[in-house]
């Protein structure tokens, strides 16, 4: 395990699109999680942005993000669907074969478990022609799906080969879910995990813990979560999983800094959870 195995998001950088795939690839980082604002927000269009990204020679391992997705029925599905039809045909264009799909938090959104799987495996139908992933991440204030064991269920149900589980240790320790439960989870079912850790010592309400998502997330080893950052990577490297680890890390604070500023943060955590995994695993 080493600094290749890690990416970042775009979407914790500041800055214009251009000076943040600079200073990524300049912090040794191979792999980027992209932020759709950075295609749609760039001054020369998608087609620029896109210019920018291919002279990066940087790894796309995935698409950022298609929200509330799952139980719907009727006009509010085939919206959803008509979205995700415009996200498919981005990532062919980026270059990119995971398409990152957060769980439902609209209050239109059934809980049955079956109707999700159907929707999520139409989706995955509707990329497999395009030799695109579907990537399930279910959030901690989900309607229905806010946990990884639940989300499991359903993408075993759905039973697409181009359809797995997306990790965040953000929503996991948010939730208090059981993380000895990742130990049965088929590694090749994992598409991607995200890290990132938080000062809390115990998640506040619902709102807080929203906005803590969403503004004050920090780096593993920066908050009071180190140590389960940690043991979620070794259980995750005991089974074999092969994929990236992206810090996936939106906070407001690092947006004042330079990128390359926060890219050093990044590499000092990546360092440190590799240090620790390898020292556990020399204990054990």
């Amino acid at each position: 395990m080493d600094l290749s195995n890690f990416a970042i998001s775009t979407s914790t950088l500041s800055g214009p699109f251009d000076a943040k795939l600079a200073a990524i690839k300049q912090a040794g980082f191979g792999s980027i999680t992209l932020g759709s604002k950075d295609l749609i927000g760039h001054p020369n269009g998608i087609d620029g942005a896109l210019d920018v990204l291919n002279q990066s020679q940087l790894r796309v391992n995935s698409f950022q993000l298609l929200r509330d997705f799952g139980g719907f029925e009727g006009r509010f599905l085939d919206y959803k669907l008509n979205l995700a039809k415009t996200d498919l045909q981005l990532l062919g264009r980026i270059g990119s074969d995971l398409l990152l799909v957060c769980s439902a938090t609209s209050s239109n959104a059934s809980g049955d478990v079956d109707a999700i799987a159907d929707d999520l495996a139409t989706l995955a139908a509707l990329a497999t022609p395009l030799g695109i992933r579907i990537g399930y991440l279910p959030l901690a204030w989900a309607r229905w799906t806010s946990e990884y064991t639940a989300a499991w269920e359903i993408v075993r149900r759905a039973d697409r080969a181009n359809l797995g589980l997306v990790l965040d240790s953000f929503h996991i320790f948010a939730r208090g879910t059981d993380m000895s439960q990742i130990a049965a989870l088929p590694a090749e079912k994992i598409f991607m995990v995200h890290l990132s850790d938080y000062m809390w010592d115990v998640m506040p309400a619902l709102d807080d813990l929203i906005d803590t998502a969403r503004h004050h997330r920090v780096f593993p080893g920066e908050g009071g979560h180190g140590d389960r950052v940690v043991s979620m990577v070794r259980t995750l490297q005991k089974i074999g999983y092969q994929g990236d680890y992206s810090f996936t890390v939106f906070n407001d604070d690092y947006l004042q800094c330079a990128p390359s500023a926060i890219l050093e943060r990044a590499r000092r955590s990546a360092s440190w959870i590799i240090e620790s995994v390898s020292s556990r695993e020399v204990q054990t």
